[in-house]
C-alpha cells in the first residue's frame, strides 16, 4: 500500500488512507472474526448477521479517524459504551476484539506507526466498554 509520509496536520482519517482503507479495514475485522476460531466468543456476541455491524463500524470509524462524520449523521452521538450495554463484554471479549482489530490492521497494511497509536485507542475505548468483571 502506498501511503503519504505522516504530516502533523494529517488526520488519522487521512493517513490510514481514506474511506477505500477504512472499508478495507473494517471488511477484514468482521473477515477474521467469521473465519478464525480464536475469535469465537466475538462472533458469538455479533448474532447471525454481521451486515449492519460493518456498517456501524465503517461509519463510526470514518469519524473517529477524522473522516466524514456519517455514523452521527445518522445516529447522533455515538454513545458507545450504553449501545454495548446489551451485549455481555468481558476481558475475554475485549481481548478477542482487540487482536482481531489488529490483526486486521496488519493485514490491510496500516501503518506501524498509526497502528500502534490506534492500539492504544482502541484498548482505552475497549476496556470502557467491559460491562462485567471476566
Amino acid at each position: 500500500m502506498e501511503t503519504e509520509e505522516n504530516t502533523p496536520t494529517q488526520s488519522p482519517f487521512e493517513w490510514i488512507g481514506g474511506e477505500a482503507r477504512v472499508k478495507a479495514l473494517v471488511e477484514r475485522f468482521y473477515d477474521l472474526m467469521d473465519l478464525e476460531p480464536a475469535y469465537r466468543e466475538l462472533r458469538a456476541a455479533h448474532g447471525s448477521d454481521l451486515a449492519s455491524a460493518r456498517d456501524k463500524l465503517f461509519w463510526f470509524l470514518c469519524g473517529w479517524l477524522g473522516g466524514p462524520s456519517y455514523y452521527t449523521d445518522q445516529f447522533g452521538h455515538p454513545r458507545l459504551k450504553m449501545r454495548h450495554m446489551p451485549f455481555s463484554i468481558g476481558i475475554l471479549e475485549r481481548d478477542q476484539w482487540l487482536a482481531c482489530m489488529d490483526q486486521a490492521m496488519g493485514e490491510t497494511g496500516v501503518p506501524d506507526d498509526l497502528r500502534e497509536r490506534l492500539r492504544g485507542s482502541f484498548f482505552q475505548t475497549a476496556d470502557w466498554m467491559r460491562n462485567r468483571g471476566g
